[in-house]
């Protein structure tokens, strides 16, 4: 029997899973402005995932970088998110910027 697909899918399922409170933190304390931290992230895991002969960790580093990538519209998705009250705005932000 062949395990590396089940240990592929769940590694992708606990990756999906730590980014959701990251977007989340991200937002709160960041705003939106942190998108190109994720576009970075994503670009070089993708350009890793490239380069790495190991299949497996090529594939986990292929779905981190597509989950950075996923990662930046869920930023502003979040952003909409807080505006309609569904997350606390931190306020603490607007006095920074």
């Amino acid at each position: 029997m062949n395990y590396i697909g089940i240990l592929i899918g769940a590694a992708v399922f606990v990756m999906i899973g730590f980014f959701h409170p990251i977007v989340i933190k991200a937002e709160y304390y960041l705003g939106v402005r942190c998108w190109p931290c994720f576009a970075v992230a994503g670009t070089a895991a993708l350009v890793g995932s490239l380069l790495v002969e190991n299949v497996i960790l090529s594939v986990l580093l292929g779905a981190f970088a597509f989950s950075c990538f996923w990662s930046i519209l869920e930023l502003f998705e979040q952003q909409k998110r807080v505006a309609r009250g569904w997350f606390p705005k931190n306020p603490k932000k607007d006095k920074h910027l």
